[in-house]
């Protein structure tokens, strides 16, 4: 059994807290790997080591920095395949899906890499008599990001790439569920000519989330995960002073209207509901049919299709998805479907007494697919981040608008259609962060920024793109004028450029 390190000052370092938890491989259930929770001091110390790099780093000149990341980018082209099993081994997700969580997190360094020309400032020549304005983007020092286990090298890179690209020194807390891909990551930006220090890896739990988000020299800090907790860090990171971007739980919902494409539409539900097992925050979890005719031709075409989901261990390219991440995932996930059934919830297909053979002690779980959810069910309001698809009827157009509008979520939505008159119309009204038309998973390209609304994302900014420049980066406007031997005298009044 492997016992995992932090990396900490450029080097792997055993924890010293005395305190451990387990580290499993899903699709066998077994336990791989004993993962350190640092203490407060182990915390410190990461902190230290990369306020120590730091300064050197903000020093050395952006076209220098975006090398390092050039390299990092070669490195992880070269050990995809390497990085896609560990992911695969400790996440569940099949290793096709394992590499896709690595492309997404590729191109966000790849966007980080035009540094030179994203951090430029604003100059004005002439602004008023003899003076000029210019601005200037200056990295804020030690940040930090917190991230979730669903994407254990995406959601790392989007945090850490644009962060180190500005000129600041990081400090990741990943999942103590999926720690070794953050940790070789960490090894390879090193081996690109990273700065020991500049990025440091502490695996951990609330305690260490704790000393990140008190620590007076964290400047700023992301994080990823659920509601109730996106809304703790967002609290006391603020209380502390410091920046603070939270991204917390979704329900995505996709409108079918009754032009919709069905073959189209059905592929992607199936793809966006059970890919990943549904363990992503932009999974969907509610489709909803407008009129009772697409409601039932939706349902008929659905339930073969859900019935025949190829379940399988990670290992197995040919698998639609793989197991939940843990034991308490698998029984949280089942958990929710006994409750729908309780609620009245039409259980179209039942997935719970999937067992996969061979690997009976593995976290599987069937596809499960509900129709005649209603609005005020517990399975319809929750996060459920499971391979559970929930069908909600809505009589018309703009009762699928006012559900999706009506909902504490907002995350990600996508609409099947095709009259591009109620396209616009959707992606105009619905209050909802990231919006597809006939595209079911609309996470944005890395030059645009990924977030939600309303309880889905706590912060002014979002994730990568231009945002993670603003975020990781604080402006200086500087107002010059050199002597030019005219004396004007005090002035008691505000300056103007008149």
């Amino acid at each position: 059994m492997q016992e995992l390190t932090h990396f900490i000052g450029g080097r792997h370092v055993a924890g010293t807290s005395g305190r451990f938890t387990e580290g499993w491989q899903p699709m066998t259930g077994e336990q791989i790997s004993q993962v350190p929770l640092a203490s407060k001091a182990e915390v410190r110390a990461a902190v230290e080591n990369a306020k120590a790099a730091q300064p050197a780093w903000a020093a050395t000149n952006p076209q220098r920095r975006a090398r390092v990341l050039m390299k990092f980018l070669q490195l992880l082209e070269r050990d995809n395949d390497k990085l896609a099993e560990v992911l695969a081994r400790e996440h569940g997700k099949t290793i096709p899906d394992a590499k896709g969580d690595i492309q997404r997190g590729v191109e966000v360094v790849e966007f980080a890499c035009g540094v030179p020309h994203l951090m430029k400032g604003e100059f004005t020549d002439g602004a008023g008599p003899n003076i000029d304005v210019y601005s200037l983007r200056q990295p804020l020092g030690v940040v930090a990001g917190i991230t979730p286990f669903n994407f254990p090298a995406m959601i790392p890179m989007w945090k850490f790439a644009p962060a180190i690209a500005c000129g600041n020194a990081f400090v990741l807390k990943p999942s103590e569920r999926a720690p070794s891909v953050p940790l070789m990551l960490a090894e390879l930006f090193l081996e690109a000519g990273l700065p020991p220090g500049i990025l440091n890896v502490v695996n951990g739990d609330k305690e260490a989330v704790d000393a990140l988000l008190d620590d007076p020299d964290i400047q700023a800090i992301g994080f990823v995960g659920s509601t109730a907790i996106a809304e703790y860090v967002y609290a006391r990171g603020c209380a502390t002073g410091k920046r603070v971007q939270c991204f917390g739980g979704a329900k995505n919902h996709l409108v079918v209207m009754p032009d919709a494409d069905m073959d189209q539409t059905v592929d992607a539900l199936i793809g966006a509901g059970y890919g990943s097992a549904g363990e992503r925050c932009m999974a969907v979890s509610v489709a909803v049919p407008v009129g009772e005719k697409t409601a039932d031709e939706l349902m008929r075409r659905l339930i073969p299709r859900v019935e025949s989901l190829k379940i399988g261990p990670s290992t197995d390219s040919s698998a639609d998805y793989g197991p939940l991440v843990t034991a308490q995932a698998l029984e949280r996930v089942r958990g929710y479907v006994d409750l729908g059934v309780k609620e009245g919830a039409t259980l179209a297909v039942d997935g719970r007494d999937f067992r996969m053979q061979g690997y009976e002690k593995g976290f599987y779980l069937g596809g499960c697919l509900f129709d005649h959810v209603m609005p005020d069910m517990r399975i319809y309001k929750e996060e459920i981040f499971g391979p559970v698809l929930s069908v909600v009827r809505a009589k018309t157009y703009e009762d699928a608008l006012r559900l999706c509008n009506d909902h504490e979520y907002g995350n990600g939505v996508a609409i099947f259609t095709r009259d591009g008159d109620a396209a616009r119309d959707f992606a105009a009204r619905v209050q909802v962060g990231m919006i597809g038309v006939n595209v079911p998973i609309p996470v944005p390209i890395a030059y645009y920024t990924f977030g939600g609304w309303k309880r889905s994302a706590f912060g002014d900014l979002n994730q990568h793109g231009p945002d993670a420049i603003r975020f990781y980066t604080r402006t200086k406007t500087v107002t010059a004028r050199w002597p030019s031997g005219v004396k004007d005298g005090a002035s008691f009044v505000i300056p103007t450029m008149e």
